[in-house]
Protein backbone atom coordinates (compact mmCIF):
# COMPACT_ATOMS: atom_id res chain seq x y z
CA UNK A 1 0.00 0.00 0.00
CA UNK A 2 1.49 3.32 -1.07
CA UNK A 3 1.71 6.01 1.59
CA UNK A 4 0.12 9.36 0.85
CA UNK A 5 2.84 11.97 0.61
CA UNK A 6 2.08 14.99 2.80
CA UNK A 7 3.47 18.37 1.81
CA UNK A 8 6.48 19.46 3.86
CA UNK A 9 5.82 22.26 6.34
CA UNK A 10 6.91 25.65 5.08
CA UNK A 11 8.81 27.38 7.89
CA UNK A 12 10.11 30.92 7.95
CA UNK A 13 11.92 32.99 10.57
CA UNK A 14 10.22 36.33 11.13
CA UNK A 15 9.03 38.76 13.77
CA UNK A 16 5.45 39.18 14.97
CA UNK A 17 4.63 42.06 12.65
CA UNK A 18 5.79 40.06 9.64
CA UNK A 19 3.77 37.05 10.84
CA UNK A 20 0.65 39.23 10.81
CA UNK A 21 1.52 40.50 7.32
CA UNK A 22 1.89 36.93 6.04
CA UNK A 23 -1.53 36.10 7.46
CA UNK A 24 -3.12 39.04 5.67
CA UNK A 25 -1.43 37.98 2.44
CA UNK A 26 -2.68 34.40 2.84
CA UNK A 27 -6.21 35.72 3.47
CA UNK A 28 -5.97 37.47 0.09
CA UNK A 29 -7.49 40.77 1.17
CA UNK A 30 -8.69 43.24 -1.45
CA UNK A 31 -7.63 46.51 0.18
CA UNK A 32 -5.13 47.62 2.81
CA UNK A 33 -5.17 51.16 4.20
CA UNK A 34 -2.09 52.20 6.12
CA UNK A 35 -0.57 54.84 8.33
CA UNK A 36 2.58 53.91 10.27
CA UNK A 37 3.07 54.30 14.02
CA UNK A 38 5.52 52.68 16.44
CA UNK A 39 5.56 49.71 17.09
CA UNK A 40 3.17 48.89 14.24
CA UNK A 41 5.09 50.56 11.39
CA UNK A 42 6.98 47.56 10.06
CA UNK A 43 3.75 45.55 9.76
CA UNK A 44 2.31 47.80 7.08
CA UNK A 45 5.76 48.13 5.51
CA UNK A 46 5.83 44.34 5.06
CA UNK A 47 2.39 44.49 3.45
CA UNK A 48 3.45 47.30 1.12
CA UNK A 49 6.40 45.16 0.03
CA UNK A 50 4.18 42.10 -0.51
CA UNK A 51 1.90 44.17 -2.73
CA UNK A 52 4.82 45.76 -4.62
CA UNK A 53 6.35 42.31 -5.20
CA UNK A 54 3.07 40.91 -6.50
CA UNK A 55 2.70 38.44 -3.63
CA UNK A 56 -0.56 40.11 -2.54
CA UNK A 57 -2.92 41.41 -5.19
CA UNK A 58 -4.50 44.07 -3.02
CA UNK A 59 -4.93 47.79 -3.45
CA UNK A 60 -2.95 49.76 -0.90
CA UNK A 61 -4.13 53.21 0.18
CA UNK A 62 -1.58 55.40 1.95
CA UNK A 63 -3.71 58.05 3.63
CA UNK A 64 -2.95 61.18 5.63
CA UNK A 65 -3.88 59.80 9.05
CA UNK A 66 -5.58 57.04 10.99
CA UNK A 67 -9.01 58.70 10.88
CA UNK A 68 -8.92 58.35 7.11
CA UNK A 69 -7.64 54.76 7.33
CA UNK A 70 -10.89 53.42 8.71
CA UNK A 71 -13.05 55.84 6.72
CA UNK A 72 -11.53 54.47 3.48
CA UNK A 73 -11.93 50.87 4.61
CA UNK A 74 -15.55 51.38 5.62
CA UNK A 75 -16.39 52.32 2.04
CA UNK A 76 -14.38 49.40 0.66
CA UNK A 77 -16.04 46.94 3.05
CA UNK A 78 -19.47 48.26 2.12
CA UNK A 79 -18.56 47.62 -1.51
CA UNK A 80 -17.88 43.97 -0.65
CA UNK A 81 -14.08 44.06 -0.25
CA UNK A 82 -12.10 42.11 2.33
CA UNK A 83 -10.05 44.76 4.12
CA UNK A 84 -7.27 45.16 6.67
CA UNK A 85 -5.35 47.71 8.68
CA UNK A 86 -3.28 47.97 11.86
CA UNK A 87 -2.70 50.65 14.44
CA UNK A 88 -1.93 51.35 18.09
CA UNK A 89 -1.57 54.04 20.75
CA UNK A 90 -2.20 57.62 19.53
CA UNK A 91 -3.11 56.28 16.09
CA UNK A 92 -5.94 54.27 17.60
CA UNK A 93 -7.08 57.38 19.47
CA UNK A 94 -7.05 59.44 16.25
CA UNK A 95 -9.23 56.89 14.42
CA UNK A 96 -11.71 56.62 17.28
CA UNK A 97 -14.70 58.20 15.48
CA UNK A 98 -14.78 55.78 12.52
CA UNK A 99 -13.54 53.02 14.84
CA UNK A 100 -16.68 53.20 16.98
CA UNK A 101 -18.91 53.47 13.90
CA UNK A 102 -17.57 50.27 12.32
CA UNK A 103 -19.22 47.68 14.62
CA UNK A 104 -22.50 49.61 14.62
CA UNK A 105 -22.61 49.20 10.84
CA UNK A 106 -21.80 45.47 11.33
CA UNK A 107 -18.79 45.61 9.00
CA UNK A 108 -16.66 42.41 9.01
CA UNK A 109 -13.25 44.04 9.10
CA UNK A 110 -9.98 42.81 10.64
CA UNK A 111 -7.51 45.17 12.29
CA UNK A 112 -4.38 44.39 14.27
CA UNK A 113 -3.63 46.39 17.41
CA UNK A 114 0.09 46.18 18.12
CA UNK A 115 -0.49 47.08 21.73
CA UNK A 116 1.26 50.10 23.21
CA UNK A 117 1.01 51.99 26.47
CA UNK A 118 -0.62 55.41 26.52
CA UNK A 119 1.23 58.51 25.43
CA UNK A 120 1.99 60.43 28.62
CA UNK A 121 4.38 60.14 30.41
CA UNK A 122 6.08 59.68 27.04
CA UNK A 123 6.26 56.02 26.00
CA UNK A 124 6.36 54.19 22.70
CA UNK A 125 6.74 50.83 24.39
CA UNK A 126 4.42 47.89 24.81
CA UNK A 127 1.43 47.74 27.13
CA UNK A 128 -2.27 46.97 26.80
CA UNK A 129 -3.65 50.40 27.69
CA UNK A 130 -4.55 51.39 24.11
CA UNK A 131 -6.55 48.24 23.38
CA UNK A 132 -8.15 48.25 26.83
CA UNK A 133 -9.28 51.84 26.33
CA UNK A 134 -11.53 50.72 23.43
CA UNK A 135 -12.69 47.42 24.90
CA UNK A 136 -16.33 48.50 25.10
CA UNK A 137 -16.73 49.97 21.61
CA UNK A 138 -18.08 46.75 20.08
CA UNK A 139 -15.11 45.16 18.33
CA UNK A 140 -14.25 41.55 19.05
CA UNK A 141 -10.84 41.47 20.77
CA UNK A 142 -8.51 38.46 20.62
CA UNK A 143 -5.03 38.45 22.22
CA UNK A 144 -2.05 36.39 21.04
CA UNK A 145 0.68 34.78 23.13
CA UNK A 146 3.29 33.99 20.45
CA UNK A 147 4.21 34.45 16.80
CA UNK A 148 2.46 31.35 15.46
CA UNK A 149 -0.71 32.39 17.24
CA UNK A 150 -0.52 35.81 15.56
CA UNK A 151 -0.44 34.29 12.08
CA UNK A 152 -3.09 31.63 12.70
CA UNK A 153 -5.46 33.93 14.60
CA UNK A 154 -5.30 36.71 12.01
CA UNK A 155 -6.43 34.29 9.31
CA UNK A 156 -9.16 32.87 11.54
CA UNK A 157 -10.36 36.39 12.34
CA UNK A 158 -11.70 36.82 8.80
CA UNK A 159 -13.86 33.73 9.05
CA UNK A 160 -15.13 34.87 12.45
CA UNK A 161 -15.90 38.41 11.29
CA UNK A 162 -17.64 37.30 8.09
CA UNK A 163 -19.80 34.63 9.73
CA UNK A 164 -23.47 35.43 9.14
CA UNK A 165 -24.25 35.12 12.86
CA UNK A 166 -21.52 37.61 13.75
CA UNK A 167 -20.79 40.28 11.07
CA UNK A 168 -18.60 42.35 13.37
CA UNK A 169 -15.04 43.71 13.13
CA UNK A 170 -12.23 41.86 14.90
CA UNK A 171 -9.13 43.23 16.60
CA UNK A 172 -6.25 40.77 16.75
CA UNK A 173 -3.98 42.15 19.47
CA UNK A 174 -0.30 41.34 19.89
CA UNK A 175 2.10 42.93 22.31
CA UNK A 176 4.24 45.78 21.07
CA UNK A 177 8.00 45.08 21.24
CA UNK A 178 7.70 41.67 22.91
CA UNK A 179 5.88 40.16 19.93
CA UNK A 180 6.04 42.86 17.24
CA UNK A 181 9.84 42.69 17.08
CA UNK A 182 10.52 39.26 18.59
CA UNK A 183 11.89 36.80 16.05
CA UNK A 184 11.12 33.10 15.83
CA UNK A 185 10.12 30.22 13.60
CA UNK A 186 6.63 30.32 12.11
CA UNK A 187 4.92 27.70 9.97
CA UNK A 188 3.14 29.09 6.92
CA UNK A 189 0.02 27.17 5.89
CA UNK A 190 -0.57 26.37 2.24
CA UNK A 191 -2.36 29.20 0.43
CA UNK A 192 -4.87 26.88 -1.25
CA UNK A 193 -5.70 25.29 2.10
CA UNK A 194 -6.22 28.72 3.65
CA UNK A 195 -8.59 29.63 0.80
CA UNK A 196 -10.54 26.41 1.41
CA UNK A 197 -10.64 27.16 5.15
CA UNK A 198 -11.99 30.68 4.63
CA UNK A 199 -14.47 29.49 2.01
CA UNK A 200 -16.47 31.52 -0.44
CA UNK A 201 -16.91 35.04 0.85
CA UNK A 202 -20.57 36.04 1.10
CA UNK A 203 -21.23 39.39 2.78
CA UNK A 204 -23.30 41.20 0.16
CA UNK A 205 -26.50 39.82 1.67
CA UNK A 206 -25.94 42.19 4.60
CA UNK A 207 -24.90 45.67 3.50
CA UNK A 208 -23.47 46.49 0.11
CA UNK A 209 -23.09 49.56 -2.06
CA UNK A 210 -25.07 48.24 -5.02
CA UNK A 211 -26.89 50.62 -7.41
CA UNK A 212 -29.36 47.84 -8.22
CA UNK A 213 -30.24 47.49 -4.54
CA UNK A 214 -30.10 51.00 -3.06
CA UNK A 215 -30.15 51.36 0.71
CA UNK A 216 -29.36 53.85 3.44
CA UNK A 217 -26.36 52.94 5.58
CA UNK A 218 -26.02 54.36 9.09
CA UNK A 219 -29.24 56.43 8.93
CA UNK A 220 -30.12 59.04 11.54
CA UNK A 221 -32.18 57.48 14.33
CA UNK A 222 -34.16 59.14 17.09
CA UNK A 223 -34.95 62.84 17.34
CA UNK A 224 -37.17 64.95 15.13
CA UNK A 225 -37.66 63.56 11.66
CA UNK A 226 -35.92 60.27 12.38
CA UNK A 227 -37.48 56.81 12.56
CA UNK A 228 -37.38 56.94 16.36
CA UNK A 229 -35.33 55.30 19.10
CA UNK A 230 -36.87 51.86 18.47
CA UNK A 231 -34.65 51.46 15.39
CA UNK A 232 -31.60 52.39 17.42
CA UNK A 233 -32.55 49.83 20.05
CA UNK A 234 -32.85 47.11 17.40
CA UNK A 235 -29.40 47.99 16.06
CA UNK A 236 -27.85 47.84 19.53
CA UNK A 237 -29.62 44.62 20.48
CA UNK A 238 -28.53 42.97 17.23
CA UNK A 239 -24.95 44.12 17.74
CA UNK A 240 -24.89 42.68 21.28
CA UNK A 241 -26.36 39.43 19.99
CA UNK A 242 -23.69 39.23 17.31
CA UNK A 243 -21.03 39.61 20.01
CA UNK A 244 -22.51 36.76 22.04
CA UNK A 245 -22.91 34.62 18.91
CA UNK A 246 -19.20 35.05 18.25
CA UNK A 247 -18.24 32.98 21.31
CA UNK A 248 -19.57 29.80 19.70
CA UNK A 249 -18.27 30.82 16.27
CA UNK A 250 -14.76 31.43 17.65
CA UNK A 251 -14.76 27.93 19.16
CA UNK A 252 -16.07 26.42 15.92
CA UNK A 253 -13.47 28.21 13.77
CA UNK A 254 -10.59 27.23 16.05
CA UNK A 255 -11.72 23.59 16.04
CA UNK A 256 -11.83 23.55 12.24
CA UNK A 257 -8.38 25.17 12.09
CA UNK A 258 -6.98 22.42 14.34
CA UNK A 259 -8.53 19.72 12.13
CA UNK A 260 -7.18 21.20 8.92
CA UNK A 261 -3.74 22.43 10.00
CA UNK A 262 -2.91 20.35 13.08
CA UNK A 263 -2.34 23.35 15.35
CA UNK A 264 -4.66 23.78 18.30
CA UNK A 265 -5.09 27.14 20.01
CA UNK A 266 -7.51 27.40 22.93
CA UNK A 267 -10.21 29.65 21.46
CA UNK A 268 -11.54 31.38 24.58
CA UNK A 269 -9.48 30.45 27.65
CA UNK A 270 -6.51 28.08 27.88
CA UNK A 271 -6.18 26.02 31.07
CA UNK A 272 -2.58 25.20 32.01
CA UNK A 273 -1.89 22.69 34.81
CA UNK A 274 -5.32 23.37 36.30
CA UNK A 275 -6.38 19.75 36.97
CA UNK A 276 -5.61 19.81 40.71
CA UNK A 277 -4.70 23.48 41.13
CA UNK A 278 -5.43 25.29 44.39
CA UNK A 279 -4.05 28.64 43.20
CA UNK A 280 -4.51 30.16 39.75
CA UNK A 281 -2.92 32.93 37.71
CA UNK A 282 -4.95 34.68 35.01
CA UNK A 283 -2.96 36.21 32.15
CA UNK A 284 -3.33 37.90 28.79
CA UNK A 285 -0.91 38.01 25.86
CA UNK A 286 2.83 37.42 25.73
CA UNK A 287 3.36 37.48 29.51
CA UNK A 288 1.85 33.98 29.56
CA UNK A 289 5.13 32.25 28.63
CA UNK A 290 6.94 33.52 31.72
CA UNK A 291 3.85 32.79 33.81
CA UNK A 292 3.81 29.16 32.65
CA UNK A 293 7.50 28.83 33.57
CA UNK A 294 6.75 30.26 37.02
CA UNK A 295 3.89 27.78 37.42
CA UNK A 296 6.24 24.91 36.49
CA UNK A 297 8.81 26.06 39.06
CA UNK A 298 6.11 26.40 41.73
CA UNK A 299 4.90 22.88 40.91
CA UNK A 300 8.46 21.61 41.34
CA UNK A 301 8.41 23.12 44.84
CA UNK A 302 5.19 21.30 45.61
CA UNK A 303 2.75 24.20 45.17
CA UNK A 304 -0.45 23.32 43.35
CA UNK A 305 -0.57 26.28 40.96
CA UNK A 306 -2.24 26.56 37.57
CA UNK A 307 -2.91 29.20 34.96
CA UNK A 308 -5.81 30.44 32.85
CA UNK A 309 -4.83 32.40 29.74
CA UNK A 310 -7.62 34.54 28.35
CA UNK A 311 -7.37 34.61 24.56
CA UNK A 312 -10.78 36.02 23.61
CA UNK A 313 -11.26 39.15 25.69
CA UNK A 314 -14.31 40.68 24.00
CA UNK A 315 -16.86 39.29 24.26
CA UNK A 316 -15.64 38.14 27.65
CA UNK A 317 -15.78 34.34 28.09
CA UNK A 318 -17.15 34.58 31.63
CA UNK A 319 -18.73 31.12 31.75
CA UNK A 320 -15.62 29.35 30.45
CA UNK A 321 -13.29 31.21 32.82
CA UNK A 322 -15.54 30.54 35.81
CA UNK A 323 -15.58 26.82 34.99
CA UNK A 324 -11.78 26.67 34.86
CA UNK A 325 -11.30 28.63 38.09
CA UNK A 326 -14.12 26.95 40.05
CA UNK A 327 -11.95 24.45 42.03
CA UNK A 328 -9.25 26.89 43.26
CA UNK A 329 -8.84 28.62 46.62
CA UNK A 330 -7.55 31.97 45.31
CA UNK A 331 -6.90 33.78 42.03
CA UNK A 332 -4.29 36.38 41.03
CA UNK A 333 -5.00 38.32 37.84
CA UNK A 334 -2.07 40.00 36.08
CA UNK A 335 -2.84 43.01 33.87
CA UNK A 336 -0.60 45.02 31.56
CA UNK A 337 -2.92 48.03 31.89
CA UNK A 338 -4.93 49.84 34.52
CA UNK A 339 -8.54 50.68 35.23
CA UNK A 340 -8.32 54.21 36.57
CA UNK A 341 -11.76 54.12 38.15
CA UNK A 342 -10.98 51.13 40.37
CA UNK A 343 -7.21 51.22 40.99
CA UNK A 344 -6.78 47.75 39.52
CA UNK A 345 -6.56 46.03 36.15
CA UNK A 346 -9.45 45.67 33.68
CA UNK A 347 -8.94 41.91 33.27
CA UNK A 348 -9.19 41.66 37.05
CA UNK A 349 -12.55 43.47 36.96
CA UNK A 350 -13.88 41.06 34.34
CA UNK A 351 -12.58 38.07 36.31
CA UNK A 352 -14.35 39.32 39.43
CA UNK A 353 -17.58 39.57 37.45
CA UNK A 354 -17.12 36.01 36.17
CA UNK A 355 -16.57 34.78 39.73
CA UNK A 356 -19.51 36.66 41.25
CA UNK A 357 -21.44 33.47 42.02
CA UNK A 358 -18.47 31.88 43.78
CA UNK A 359 -16.69 32.63 47.02
CA UNK A 360 -13.19 32.61 45.53
CA UNK A 361 -10.99 35.54 46.64
CA UNK A 362 -9.11 37.30 43.86
CA UNK A 363 -6.41 39.94 43.68
CA UNK A 364 -5.19 42.39 41.05
CA UNK A 365 -1.56 42.58 39.91
CA UNK A 366 -0.30 45.18 37.44
CA UNK A 367 2.98 44.84 35.55
CA UNK A 368 4.68 45.25 32.22
CA UNK A 369 3.68 48.89 31.79
CA UNK A 370 5.66 50.92 29.22
CA UNK A 371 7.48 47.85 27.99
CA UNK A 372 8.72 46.64 31.38
CA UNK A 373 9.50 42.93 31.49
CA UNK A 374 7.38 40.57 33.58
CA UNK A 375 9.81 37.85 34.58
CA UNK A 376 9.51 34.48 36.28
CA UNK A 377 10.66 36.25 39.46
CA UNK A 378 7.74 38.67 39.20
CA UNK A 379 5.31 35.81 38.76
CA UNK A 380 6.86 34.05 41.76
CA UNK A 381 5.91 37.13 43.81
CA UNK A 382 2.40 36.92 42.40
CA UNK A 383 2.12 33.24 43.35
CA UNK A 384 3.39 34.00 46.86
CA UNK A 385 0.80 36.77 47.27
CA UNK A 386 -1.93 34.50 45.91
CA UNK A 387 -1.01 31.77 48.43
CA UNK A 388 -1.25 34.33 51.23
CA UNK A 389 -4.65 35.44 49.93
CA UNK A 390 -5.88 31.82 49.93
CA UNK A 391 -4.83 31.45 53.57
CA UNK A 392 -6.17 34.75 54.94
CA UNK A 393 -9.09 35.18 52.49
CA UNK A 394 -9.17 38.92 53.21
CA UNK A 395 -9.05 41.69 50.58
CA UNK A 396 -5.57 42.82 49.54
CA UNK A 397 -4.31 45.91 47.76
CA UNK A 398 -3.31 45.87 44.11
CA UNK A 399 0.20 44.46 43.69
CA UNK A 400 2.29 46.76 41.46
CA UNK A 401 5.11 44.91 39.76
CA UNK A 402 8.21 46.66 38.28
CA UNK A 403 7.83 49.63 40.62
CA UNK A 404 11.29 49.16 42.12
CA UNK A 405 13.03 47.27 39.30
Amino acid sequence: MNAVLQPKPNYIVCDGNEAAAWAVSLAQVDMVAVYPITPQSSLVEYLAKFIADGRLGAEIVDVEGEHSVLSVLQGATLAGARTYTASCGPGLAFMFEPYMRTPGMRLPMVMTIVTRDTLTPQSVWGGHQDAMSVREVGWIQIYCENLQEILDTTIMAYRIAEHHDVMLPVNVCHDGNYLSFATGRVELPDAAEVAAFLGQRDVNWHVALDPDRPMAVDPLTGGAGGPGPALFVRYRKGQCQGMQNSLAVIEEVHADWARRFGRHHAPLVEAYRMDDAELALVTLGSMTGAAKDAVDEARARGQKVGLAKVKTYRPFPAKKLAEILAPVKAVAVVDRSVSFGWNCGPLYQDTLAALQASNIPAMSCIGGLAGADITITHFARVIEACAELAEKRSPVDTLWLNEHD
